[in-house]
């Protein structure tokens, strides 16, 4: 369960306990207003002490300061004044919440000296505070547990408070309100996706996602959900093929949020939903198999997507597809061998069953492409091992056929911090995944991964812009940062609702 914080903007207030938060700025002073938080310069004192020297996302932490109304003093870094930009705000948000640990009340003063602030500065620094807060702990329980750990976990709740009051200190108080309302839908997109790719298997199968998406209704998003029938007479066989080892059936949820102009195209998003992948036939090693539960982060982002389009009411046309299934070694299980024909009427060898996710994805992008002829389309996928090979956990996989469009999301990869880099298409890499007895089989091999599986996607496009994301080593099981510390990131949604905003929004 994730902290719950009641966030106020005012532009001035007075201190009485609690924690109280400064942010500065490299060579540069306190806040305005924070006279009463620190009368005695003890942060100066104290900082020189520490040799804080106000390094972005940096902390000094002060308790019980002499003089002060409050009853710690935490400066947070801004870093130099030339490198402040909204990332920057963002990070201090979630530094100060790691910093005030146990306060029940944190004031923050965050008008620093020298530095530019306004209402999107103080949202972004809000945002920042409620991703750090977040937890995923719904299935611990002290049941079970020994004694000495359930003192533990007793004495880590009693310094954790559960709830906490945040005043947010500005000049620009009331700018603030109305970018903040933004920001929590965004919070709410990003925890959405950190919620499902948490979330054990068997608890969240194909079914259980779909009914999630369908949940989406609640905001006013239209949602429809294909069944496993209407699949197969539709004829997504390569997606039923994956699922067709499994005694759970497959789902499509196609989620539309119509906030554009009647008759504008849709910008499509697509994810990837593998709800558990074993591999298959071609079983994977049993080593963090577990961590396979995760293989369904595109769909989550997509979902999350969806939910900030709708819960901010985004001026745009968008429809989110996602493919859920579930990839099991049975004895009615896709063999490698097998040809499958897809829903574009191109045929498909299998040479691995773990190459599945673009089976799922191949027939979901020709199915968005051809019911609604989108402006655009952008899959999400933990697609290959070979992406970490080649990024590791810094950035995610960008494949185009679209130099403008790879331009507007790499842009937003570095407006949000979620960033991207493009890596090379062609020809020369198509011929890797020609089949001698198909139109393709569905791998390439060891070599260059990640390009020949964007390459065989490129397959189902047509001429429409497309981009694939390959989140494989971003959206699970990656870096620590300010504002994410557990295990799924949510990856993928304030990056593309970036994107959204900046590029296609009216």
């Amino acid at each position: 369960m994730s902290l719950i914080f009641d966030i106020s903007f005012v532009p001035s207030a007075d201190i009485s306990g609690g924690a109280a938060v400064l942010l500065k700025a490299a060579g540069d002073g306190l806040p305005a207003g924070a006279d009463a938080a620190d009368p005695d310069g003890v942060v100066a004192r104290a900082a020189s002490v520490a040799s804080f020297k106000a390094k972005a996302s940096a902390t000094l932490d002060i308790l019980a300061p002499k003089g002060s109304a409050a009853d710690r003093l935490v400066v947070v870094g801004l870093g130099p004044v030339a490198g402040i930009g909204p990332e920057t705000f963002l990070n201090a948000g979630g530094a100060a919440v790691a910093a005030v640990k146990g306060a029940t009340a944190v004031t923050v003063f965050l008008d620093a000296p020298g530095v530019e602030t306004g209402g999107d500065a103080a949202a972004d620094f809000a945002l920042g505070m409620l991703l750090r807060a977040y937890r995923f702990d719904s299935f611990k329980t002290k049941a079970g547990k020994s004694v000495k750990s359930a003192a533990r976990d007793e004495a880590a709740e009693d310094k954790e408070a559960d709830s906490v009051r945040v005043t947010i200190v500005t000049a620009a108080a009331e700018a603030a309100k109305a970018a903040f309302a933004e920001r929590q839908a965004i919070a709410g997109g990003v925890v959405l996706a950190r919620d499902l790719v948490n979330l054990p298997p068997n608890v969240l199968g194909p079914v259980e996602f779909a009914e999630k998406a369908k949940a989406l209704e609640a905001l006013g998003a239209e949602v429809e959900i294909l069944t496993e029938k209407e699949l197969g007479e539709i004829g997504m066989r390569a997606l039923l093929g994956v699922a067709q080892g499994s005694a759970r059936p497959a789902r499509v949820a196609v989620i539309r949020w119509n906030g554009g102009q009647k008759d504008s195209q849709p910008l499509a998003f697509i994810g990837k939903g593998v709800v558990f992948d074993t591999g298959g036939i071609s079983l994977k090693p049993g080593l963090n198999m577990e961590d396979m539960k995760g293989d369904m982060g595109g769909a989550a982002a997509v979902v999350g997507l969806l939910h900030v389009l709708a819960a901010r009411q985004a001026k745009v046309n968008a429809v989110g597809v996602i493919g859920l299934v579930e990839n099991m070694p049975d004895g009615n299980a896709q063999r490698p061998g097998d040809i499958v024909t897809s829903l574009s009427g191109q045929t498909i060898e299998i040479v691995n069953t773990d190459a599945e996710g673009r089976l799922v994805l191949c027939d979901i992008l020709w199915y968005a492409k051809d019911r609604f002829a989108p402006k655009l389309m952008v899959d999400l996928a933990t697609l290959t091992g070979a992406i970490g090979v080649a990024l590791g956990r810094h950035h995610a996989g960008l494949f185009s056929n679209d130099d403008a469009l790879s331009g507007e999301l790499t842009a937003a990869g570095l407006a949000t911090g979620e960033k991207l880099w493009r890596l090379p298409m062609g020809p020369e890499y198509d011929r890797i995944i020609d089949s001698r007895f198909a139109d393709m089989k569905n791998s390439g091999g060891r070599h260059a991964g990640s390009i020949t599986a964007a390459q065989f996607l490129r397959r189902f496009v047509g001429d429409t812009p497309w981009a694939h994301l390959d989140i494989a080593m971003t959206a699970m099981d990656s870096l620590k940062t300010d504002i994410s510390q557990g295990w799924a990131s949510g990856f993928g949604v304030r990056l593309l609702d970036e994107f959204v905003r900046a590029h296609h929004e009216a």
